[in-house]
């Protein structure tokens, strides 16, 4: 019994501290951060460079599985927009790359698509992977990061999908779902 008391003295201590605990039932809705923050907050990120959205979308260049160069900040300017999917060639990869083949693809013709294989040490590997899991022909511009350096510059892994409007500025960068939120960034890319 004593016990009891006990948790419900230090439970009613614990409460008293939080000050006025009923703001978090009801919020206001009201902005409470320093002034400082808020204006570092709604200040444009396209100044930076960096993989989050709104951000300048860091530059690369690799080879494509056919060993031909590809370099970002020449494609986007003339593309409808740039989908970067890193692949590792597992089946949960297929059937994502499959969707958005299947589903995606057709929808924005003016959107260049590409599987970023980070697992494959080489080109002639990153080929060899294309080939073998039916990929040549299917849309997918598949890029060999054998150094894994745009992995790293997109904060990537295993179903990261990023969008990139034709202006270098990143539109999505997140793990892909059901789909929804690819098709629904690209149905905003002007």
């Amino acid at each position: 019994m004593c016990s009891n008391k006990l948790a419900v003295v230090l439970l009613l201590l614990a409460i008293s501290g939080c000050g006025s605990w009923t703001d978090d039932l009801a919020p206001s809705g009201k902005d409470k951060r320093p002034a400082d923050e808020l204006t570092s907050a709604s200040t444009s990120t396209t100044e930076t460079i960096g993989s989050a959205v709104g951000q300048k979308a860091p530059d690369f260049t690799l080879s494509d599985s056919l060993g031909n160069s590809v370099t970002l900040s020449t494609i986007a300017p003339s593309a409808g927009g740039v989908v970067l999917y890193f692949t590792m060639w597992c089946p949960t990869c297929d059937t994502h790359m499959s969707y958005i083949r299947d589903y995606v693809m057709p929808s924005y013709p003016k959107v260049v698509f590409y599987a970023v294989d980070y697992v494959s040490g080489s080109v002639a590997d990153a080929r060899s992977a294309e080939v073998s899991n039916g990929y040549v022909g299917s849309g997918f511009t598949v890029l060999a990061d054998t150094a894994q350096t745009v992995l790293t510059a997109y904060d990537g892994t295993m179903g990261t999908t990023v969008v990139i409007d034709k202006n270098g500025i990143v539109k999505m960068n997140e793990d892909l779902k059901n789909g929804t939120t690819l098709q629904t960034v690209l149905g905003k890319l002007p």
